[in-house]
Formats: C-alpha cells, sequence, structure tokens
C-alpha cells in the first residue's frame, strides 16, 4: 500500500500515475488538520514551479496553502472532494487526490521529497 507514493515537508502527497502525478494529502496533514470544511484548488491548465501555493484548504482549525510537490500542469480536479470535503473522512488518502497533473519533473526537483515509509516514520502518521 502506497507504494511509488512521495511526501513533501509540506505534507502534500505526490502518486506516479504513468506520465501524470496525484497530488493529495498525507494521512498526517489530514489528523492534524480535523474536519475539513472547504477546500480551493486551481482551474485546469494553471501551471505551478515547484513549492508554489496551488490552493487553500479550510478546516475547523483554520485555513492552511497547499505547495506543489514539483512544477507542473494541471490536467484534472478531484470536483468530488471539492464539493463534499467530507469525503476525506470516508475514504483512503489514495482516493482523497487534490490534482492531477502532468510534470516534466527531474531527479533534483524529486530529491527533496521523501519516500511514504520515511515520511510516516518521521511525522509517526
Amino acid at each position: 500500500m502506497n507504494e511509488g507514493m512521495l511526501c513533501s515537508q509540506t505534507h502534500q502527497y505526490l502518486m506516479e500515475d504513468g506520465d501524470k502525478y496525484f497530488i493529495g494529502l498525507t494521512d498526517y496533514m489530514l489528523k492534524t488538520l480535523g474536519d475539513i470544511l472547504s477546500l480551493e484548488l486551481p482551474e485546469v491548465g494553471a501551471s505551478f514551479e515547484k513549492d508554489e501555493v496551488f490552493g487553500t484548504v479550510e478546516s475547523v482549525k483554520g485555513a492552511n496553502e497547499l505547495y506543489m510537490p514539483v512544477s507542473g500542469t494541471v490536467v484534472e480536479v478531484n470536483e468530488a472532494i471539492v464539493d463534499n470535503p467530507e469525503l476525506f473522512n470516508e475514504q483512503s488518502e489514495e482516493e482523497c487526490w487534490l490534482i492531477k497533473i502532468e510534470s516534466n519533473a527531474d531527479t533534483l526537483e524529486l530529491s527533496d521529497l521523501m519516500e511514504y515509509l520515511d515520511y510516516r516514520e518521521e511525522f509517526d502518521a
């Protein structure tokens, strides 16, 4: 489970899907946020650089910015999760992806992302 998932220090995950990537929130971030009230995500076609803010998540504990783990262009937005943020409480983190991007991320850009098991060990998720 979660094989091939990479995680950022800002608690977003990156999961490869062919030549594209899913980006979502890690279990640790979801536990830290508590109940999620709303999400603000970019439109399809928007491009972002690594570490650039691509959206916000508002929870009972406040609003948090979301940071791109790698540079890329949004090719799909998970409208189901935007319309029903309570799904975060009902589905696995892989099912609760936020956006899907197309990226030409190189090894250097991926180098500061952690393997899922290392991330879990560090953040005791």
